[in-house]
């Protein structure tokens, strides 16, 4: 079970309008590739069904990481969960670009196929950049 907290929701956050949008090769560094993923979920029924759509396609199901974070409004709190998928650190790196920018109701998966090279630091560069591009897409379309 993925860490929790909890913080208030002030009614200035803003949620994607699909449950489901896919963003594929936004980033490729020495051999590694990145693709986002984000939807709108409301529980953590639906948290589990947008992974299995996800992982639904071969190539995501056999990525290196899925690494994903989640905010939930509901009552006026907000709650956070995130999983790292073997990528350490990587779900606390996009939970809190979702917190910077307030997205709320949201899951945002980055998928990661490894390369054979580590990345070291940049990869938590590509993290945040992946989940950016994300949440770009999300403010595009409201």
């Amino acid at each position: 079970m993925p860490q929790q907290s909890t913080r208030f929701d002030f009614g200035d956050s803003f949620a994607p309008k699909e449950d489901f949008v896919l963003l594929e090769n936004i980033i490729e560094d020495r051999g590694s590739r990145y693709a986002v993923s984000y939807g709108m979920v409301q529980n953590r029924a639906e948290i589990k069904v947008f992974l299995q759509r996800l992982k639904k396609k071969k190539k995501y199901n056999k990525a290196t990481h899925n690494s994903w974070a989640v905010r939930i409004s509901h009552a006026g709190t907000i709650y956070e969960s995130k999983s790292d998928d073997g990528e350490t650190g990587a779900g606390m790196v996009i939970l809190r670009i979702m917190q910077k920018t307030d997205v709320t109701n949201c899951v945002v998966c980055v998928t990661r196929w490894f390369g054979g090279v580590k990345l070291m630091g940049d990869r938590f560069k590509h993290l945040q950049d992946a989940t950016k591009i994300a949440i770009q897409d999300i403010e595009h379309k409201r």
